[in-house]
């Protein structure tokens, strides 16, 4: 499942993903489309503390990219 967060800036690309998270299974992933700077912490952090795995980061076209697999 893909989540366009582009254009969102600090914490919208998080609560956006906390919800799509939300109505996914335990172990789904879900692919963060992001272009707000402070995703790059946000995002790493978020998942440290609501018990999702960071699978990948990267930069692509400007655009970060995050994978993550939810936990539970």
């Amino acid at each position: 499942m893909i989540l366009d967060a582009r254009g969102l800036l600090c914490p919208l690309p998080v609560l956006k993903a906390r919800k799509r998270l939300q109505s996914l299974p335990a172990g789904a992933v879900l692919e963060l489309q992001a272009d707000d700077p402070a995703a790059i912490v946000d995002v790493p952090h978020f998942c440290a503390e609501a018990g999702h795995a960071l699978i990948s980061q990267g930069e692509e076209a400007g655009m970060q990219i995050y994978h993550i697999r939810k936990g539970g």
